[in-house]
């Protein structure tokens, strides 16, 4: 912000006392040089009546309240025009005597005029000094600034020249300024005006309008009956189906859904047509690239996960085409999501599957092993059979002390009968050597890498182990039917919610939001530069 700068006038205006003091100076040389005669002047002598009368002309050019400056201005153009003014006030009368203005800003301007002719001013006008009378030699008074007379030099107090060096500074900070302002409104109009002129012109004249055809649609999945857990908490909502639902988005706007929609419909030869815009407007022979590229300026799909659906809009320049397209899109996401959802419960299925099939193999391998120890024993039961050796030995023991007690009761008695007492010997034998047969069976049972007890360990062990597999095997059988009941659960399907229909009106171009857009992105970019640039000449400055 500049501010102006203020110079105090002094004297604008003349006190009483220097027009008292200027008319005592100047009355007396009045009345010398109106009552004087000169022989040698042609011009006509004064009389007493005529002095009168110029004693008058200054008390009412007094009255009028000049300043000084005035003053001085009048005694300068009387000199100017060659005017034998006495003083200021004379300057002034002689001034007007020959029809000039001495304070009129016109006359300022006609102080330097090029030299030659009196021309005529604009509009046939006559010449201010054509009225002016003859001078000595009988032509007109001589035009300022001519050849004939030169500017008397004027001594400028501090005060007038300090107001007029602010006066010219000023002058030049408006120049200046209006100077710039020209030039930023030039810039603005260039850089900022005529970009959004020919981008209104673009959107409102030559833009190919473009069809919208808008739909949307949802990705489901099955009603879980019997499902539990976690699983069966998000059944149905759009946390079980947002996979689904992303990577569908992702397949409408991948390239391969573009070249299947052109194979289908035509989406290249639509778009190629000679009747779109340059801009819009496809080439003959596009590329895939070039192509997919289209296709994702016209095709818009998003999803909303709050809400579950998939919103898509298809633009063209025919409603009837956007529809078709629409409806093709449509039908390649139901088969991509029918595919998703195939491929889970394939690979769900053969994963259990896979696993039953195994636990079923190690069950068998264990029942055969089991089945091969028994028969290396020829036995079905070792340790039914170590448990009926003991009950036996434990018998003939039990048989054993009877008999020998028996035969102890008839060696007791003086006269033992003989035959009684032999045939009492007779069983304890026996028992004795059953019991040595029994206890002979019982080691080979216990002892050796064939016995009945490391046959028995084995058995055990197979048994176990085929107990395991049997767990095994129930727990596979389990998890392939809770992967049944998963895989149904995976089932999706898609539903649409909004059909495509063709429409009246065209979507595309926004004509008059594309304009501000267009103004505002120029400006943004006209604003980022001039920043840039200033601040690039204030660090080369500094």
């Amino acid at each position: 912000m500049t501010t102006k700068p203020r110079a105090r006038k002094y004297r604008t205006r003349p006190t009483a006392e220097m027009q008292d003091e200027t008319a005592a100076r100047v009355e007396p040389d009045l009345r010398e040089d109106t009552f004087s005669e000169s022989p040698d002047s042609s011009a006509p002598v004064a009389t007493p009546d005529s002095g009168t009368r110029i004693v008058d002309e200054f008390a009412a050019i007094r009255s009028e309240g000049l300043t000084a400056r005035q003053l001085r201005m009048a005694r300068r153009v009387a000199a100017q025009y060659d005017l034998p003014a006495t003083s200021d006030l004379d300057a002034v009368r002689l001034l007007r005597q020959n029809g000039i203005d001495p304070f009129a800003h016109a006359n300022m301007l006609e102080l330097i005029v090029p030299r030659g002719g009196s021309e005529p001013h604009e509009g046939g006008a006559p010449d201010a000094l054509s009225g002016l009378p003859a001078h000595g030699d009988g032509n007109r008074l001589p035009r300022p600034g001519s050849h004939r007379f030169e500017l008397p030099a004027t001594e400028m107090s501090p005060a007038e020249r300090r107001n007029r060096e602010i006066s010219e500074i000023q002058r030049d900070i408006m120049l200046r300024r209006r100077r710039r302002l020209a030039l930023l409104m030039a810039r603005l109009a260039f850089f900022i005006g005529l970009p959004t002129l020919i981008a209104g012109w673009y959107f409102y004249r030559v833009a190919t309008p473009m069809y919208a055809a808008h739909s949307e649609f949802l990705i489901l999945q099955a009603d879980n009956v019997g499902g539990t857990g976690l699983g069966g908490l998000l059944s149905g909502t759009q946390f079980a189906t947002s996979q689904d639902s992303i990577a569908v988005q992702s397949y409408l706007e991948s390239k391969d859904a573009m070249l299947r929609l052109d194979r289908d419909v035509g989406f290249k030869a639509h778009f190629s047509q000679d009747w779109i815009d340059p801009i819009q407007r496809l080439s003959a022979t596009p590329s895939n690239e070039e192509a997919h590229n289209t296709y994702t300026k016209n095709i818009k799909i998003g999803y909303d996960p709050t809400e579950g659906v998939i919103r898509m809009e298809v633009s063209a320049a025919d409603p009837q085409v956007s529809a078709d397209f629409s409806t093709k899109l449509i039908s390649y996401a139901e088969e991509r999501v029918n595919g998703l959802s195939q491929q889970k419960r394939g690979d769900q299925m053969e994963d259990a599957l896979q696993g039953f099939e195994e636990a079923q193999r190690k069950r068998r391998e264990a029942q055969e092993a089991l089945v091969k120890l028994q028969q290396e024993g020829a036995i079905l039961d070792p340790e039914g059979v170590i448990a009926g050796l003991r009950a036996q030995i434990n018998n003939v023991e039990l048989q054993l002390q009877d008999r020998e007690l028996q035969l102890a009761a008839l060696l007791d008695n003086p006269r033992p009968n003989s035959a009684k007492v032999a045939g009492a010997e007779g069983d304890v034998r026996r028992l004795r050597e059953l019991l040595s047969r029994l206890n002979a069976r019982m080691v080979d049972a216990s002892e050796g890498e064939n016995s009945l007890a490391q046959l028995s360990v084995r058995i055990q062990m197979a048994q176990a182990d085929l107990a395991t597999r049997d767990m095994m095997l129930q727990s596979a059988l389990q998890q392939v039917e809770q992967t049944r009941m998963e895989a149904n659960r995976q089932v999706r399907y898609l539903t649409t919610s909004v059909k495509p229909v063709p429409s009246q009106d065209p979507a595309y171009p926004r004509k008059f939001e594309n304009t501000i857009l267009a103004f505002l992105i120029f400006a943004g970019i006209y604003l980022m530069v001039s920043l840039t640039a200033s601040i690039l000449r204030e660090q080369v400055t500094s």
